[in-house]
């Protein structure tokens, strides 16, 4: 009963719409009142303890990284390439917005910040070549999801250190979802839009990019082939990310100049500011509960409920596709991850496959109201109505829904390249 007290202490918090910081502060309160002895030292200890953790930061630098391609050119650069190899094919430039944004993903690790570099020039230039506004809208605003999926991810990461999973390893599981993802919101663009006129393939051009962006290119390739072939841990490979884009930026680009830092520097402290007071209460009620064996309690008492591993999968996806639709990614991770974790792994569900699960349901609920952190970002870049961007995106959410499924009840596709 306790534990399905602290459940509906979630809900009607979450009902309220109260922050997510006061939620978790106010179960770590129930925890301790229930479970423990009450003492506000033993909170302090966890937190200390909890962020005293080299891993966290990646999640910094991997920010601070993508902000400095972002007001760069490394971002142009890269969709040029990608448009000057794809905008002959029909349907092309949409094609085009979708890899766009996978490619930036994978050296962001943010779905906002994809959105914002990759929107900035595309969304224009897809209504300027006569695609709807419908399709510019949704194609931006859904591919700019692929950040979190694709790594490096901040969501993976978050999930790694909440859960003790290797973050390694999660990223290797995003790859064949990342991938599947892209082609098929790349294949839905490329067969909605084949009437759309499209230029001719100019090898000229193609070259061009590639001699102007052969900096950019490389950072992906340096950044995950760093580390899948183990040569750089997560948080060495963001620290190298950050390096590489500010030599590039300065001393090949010379785009930036010292106003250009001081507003990166601005606004990696706000959002962390805003992102590590809850990471930091988060791991402090995870080791509470841990300590007090409530995730394993949890999860008898749900195998007792629930009959089958498939039933389970099934809720579980029900479950966070309505929870994303309240809170943001990072927050639904840090709430529910302990406890969903001990419960996927009552019913032999592998942590790595489960980490994708819950990243690409979440990923979902970036674009579904009322919280839709990828549509509110949309809706103040592009200025475009709330609901335009709601009715945009259907399609592609059916796409990634379709998907979801997938992997869900394929394991292999997300273990494919994970060490057994």
């Amino acid at each position: 009963m306790e534990v399905l007290g602290l459940f509906a202490l979630f809900a009607a918090l979450l009902i309220l719409r109260q922050s997510v910081i006061l939620i978790l502060l106010a179960a770590t309160a129930y925890v301790h009142l229930v479970w423990g002895d009450g003492l506000v030292v033993y909170l302090i200890e966890d937190i200390w303890t909890a962020m005293d953790n080299s891993v966290l930061l990646a999640i910094p630098m991997f920010i601070i990284a993508g902000a400095l391609m972002s007001r760069g050119s490394i971002a142009e650069r890269l969709i040029e390439i990608v448009r000057a190899a794809t905008e002959w094919m029909p349907g092309g430039l949409g094609f085009a917005t979708i890899l766009s944004c996978a490619l930036f993903s994978a050296i962001s690790g943010s779905s906002p910040a994809t959105l914002l570099a990759v929107g900035a020039v595309m969304y224009p230039a897809l209504k300027e070549a006569g695609y709807t506004r419908k399709f510019a809208l949704g194609s931006v605003t859904s591919a700019g999801t692929l950040g979190i999926i694709i790594p490096p991810s901040i969501p993976l990461i978050i999930y790694g250190i909440i859960t003790e999973t290797s973050i390694v390893d999660l990223f290797l599981a995003g790859i064949i979802p990342g991938i599947l993802l892209t082609v098929a919101l790349g294949i839905y663009s490329l067969v909605s839009n084949r009437h759309v006129p499209r230029t001719r393939f100019s090898l000229s051009r193609l070259m061009a990019a590639l001699r102007n962006g052969i900096w950019s290119l490389m950072l992906p390739v340096i950044l995950l082939g760093g580390i899948y072939s183990g040569y750089f841990s997560p948080t060495e490979a963001a620290a190298v990310s950050v390096g590489y884009a500010m030599l590039v930026e300065l001393l090949v680009h010379r785009e930036l100049g010292p106003r250009d830092f001081f507003a990166v520097g601005l606004q990696t402290a706000q959002m962390l500011g805003t992102l590590f007071p809850i990471v930091a209460v988060a791991l402090s009620i995870k080791t509470i509960l841990a300590i007090e064996g409530i995730p394993q309690d949890f999860a008898q008492w749900l195998q007792g409920a629930v009959s089958s591993k498939i039933a389970f999968l099934l809720a579980v996806n029900a479950a966070l596709i309505v929870i994303g639709c309240l809170i943001d990614v990072v927050s639904a991770i840090l709430l529910l991850g302990p406890i969903l974790f001990a419960a996927a792994q009552s019913f032999g569900i592998n942590p790595v496959h489960f980490g994708i699960i819950m990243v690409i349901n979440l990923e979902i609920g970036l674009l579904t109201p009322p919280v839709g952190l990828n549509v509110l970002v949309a809706m103040t870049a592009f200025r475009e109505r709330f609901w335009d961007i709601c009715h945009a995106v259907l399609p592609f959410i059916a796409i990634m829904f379709a998907v979801l499924m997938l992997v869900t009840f394929a394991p292999q596709l997300s273990l494919y390249f994970v060490s057994p």
